[in-house]
């Protein structure tokens, strides 16, 4: 055999060797980089946070006040003239393009209804009232006045009153548990606790005061609340939280996890490496990480991600520019309208994006949205509530990999339908090895505890009275 024949046969062998080592390198991969995530690679040391850092004015901390007192909302004579004032003054705006619904934003076309609605119909003292309807307070914490609801069951002999921190997110407030505080909080015979409700507006939001200085990300945040249910007696309590109350809760999980009696989230996720790798995964054969009935909330990967680009810009701008925005939001009724109603708009249902009126009207009235509107601009928050995003998504909070911690709380997940994100158990339990149990809807979305107020409620007391189960059973056992 010459020479030339020989190299000829070299390369060919190189070749097949070398395409076999491309097909089985993503396969090797895909077995090994998991397996290293779960089993080999040690979960990062719960990073030290200060758990009584000042948030308020330096001032206040020689004469700290930590008595709680009775609070009321309240629209004042010079804010509501004010606010009729400039929604009249609107100017005309930009025309949609025709044949449009919400796909470029909040079609303008439906602005000048919703602004005469709210200048000239809606009741702005009736309103007040409704919002007053249930106890509210105020109590300094860390520097800060936090507002919060606390509704108290009166119950009979032989029940037992157990508290719950109840948290929101953006853009909504406490305005979204007031259909389903009453449910919660019901007295039933056929159960043998009943729940108390702590449902504080985060700081910087509503008539919680926000902090004066930078650093009060979502961590931090989970402190206060934490030392909120402190400063009201209780040592141990359940937390229920969707949008930033999840990533809250699941913080105060993280970091107390013998004071959480248990978390029920309705937006159960976790961003670990393991579990986008898992996902990928998942992508070339679903039935190993979802349920086939399921498998459309997670895949094709590509709609998800098409999904994510279109739908998140503004969550860039809060994460690196917030106080620009928030300028004109602060100024513009007419802009904080269009910006914060978008997202119920379309965080309802995606398909509601081709609706010119936005869909709005399924789920909602105008009261109920612009009663929402009234806690950013009554408060004048609209600024400091998109702060969270900038304070939270930043090297140093994402270089904590705090969802790389597994926390062993008893964790109870409701998924609605049309929620931003869905991640089956087996990736759930990645971060919340104590997963009791799941609730999957076929309806409801982002704002679940505004839409579907009943199916929320009897989902939170459901979770309650299940995890109250397991943990009798487990005394029983370790005796």
């Amino acid at each position: 055999m010459n020479a030339k024949k020989i190299v000829v046969i070299y390369r060919v062998l190189f070749s097949f060797n070398m395409m076999r080592i491309l097909i089985l390198t993503p396969l090797v991969l895909s077995i090994i980089v998991p397996v290293y995530f779960l089993f080999l690679k040690a979960p990062p040391p719960l990073p030290d946070i200060d758990y009584n850092e000042w948030w308020g004015p330096e001032s206040l901390k020689e004469k700290q006040d930590t008595s709680v007192k009775p609070f009321k909302i309240g629209f004042s004579e010079l804010i509501v003239t004010d606010l009729k004032d400039r929604l009249r003054r609107s100017r005309s705006f930009t025309p949609a393009l025709e044949g449009i619904g919400f796909e470029y934003g909040f079609n303008s076309a439906q602005l000048d209804g919703w602004l005469k609605y709210w200048a000239n119909e809606y009741p702005f003292k009736e309103r007040e009232t409704f919002l007053n309807q249930f106890p509210q307070f105020k109590t300094n914490v860390q520097g800060l006045d936090i507002h919060f609801i606390r509704v108290t069951p009166k119950v009979p002999a032989g029940v037992e009153v157990v508290p719950l921190l109840l948290l929101h997110g953006w853009p909504g407030s406490v305005r979204e548990f007031y259909e389903a505080i009453p449910l919660i909080t019901a007295v039933s015979k056929d159960r043998d606790f009943a729940i108390e409700v702590i449902a504080p507006s985060l700081p910087g939001y509503g008539f919680s005061d926000a902090a004066v200085r930078p650093g009060l990300g979502a961590p931090q945040m989970g402190v206060v609340m934490r030392n909120l249910m402190h400063r009201l007696g209780y040592k141990k309590f359940y937390i229920q939280g969707g949008d930033w109350g999840g990533l809250i809760g699941s913080n105060i999980a993280t970091f107390f996890p013998k004071e959480v009696l248990g978390l029920h989230t309705n937006i159960a996720m976790t961003m670990a490496p393991v579990a986008t790798i898992l996902e990928f995964i998942g992508s070339l054969y679903p039935p190993l990480i979802v349920d086939a009935d399921l498998a459309d909330r997670l895949y094709p990967l590509k709609k998800r991600f098409n999904y994510i680009l279109e739908e998140t810009g503004y969550m860039h701008i809060q994460s690196s520019k917030p106080d620009t925005v928030g300028v004109a939001l602060a100024d513009s009724p007419a802009g904080l309208l269009a910006y914060i109603l978008e997202k119920f708009s379309t965080w309802t249902r995606p398909e509601f994006r081709s609706k010119q009126n936005g869909g709005l009207d399924f789920r909602f009235t105008k009261e109920q949205l612009i009663d929402n509107l009234m806690m950013y601009w009554a408060s004048g928050t609209i600024t400091t509530s998109m702060r969270l995003y900038s304070e939270t998504f930043n090297k140093k909070i994402t270089g904590w990999n705090l969802d790389q911690i597994p926390t062993p709380v008893p964790v109870w997940a409701l998924q609605a339908k049309y929620e931003l994100a869905y991640q089956p158990p087996c990736i759930l339990k990645l971060k919340f090895p104590n997963l009791v149990g799941t609730t999957v809807l076929d309806d409801g979305g982002h704002f679940i505890a505004f839409e579907l107020p009943k199916v929320f409620s009897e989902d939170v007391v459901k979770a309650i009275g299940e995890i109250r189960k397991n943990a009798k059973k487990n005394q029983k056992t370790d005796l």
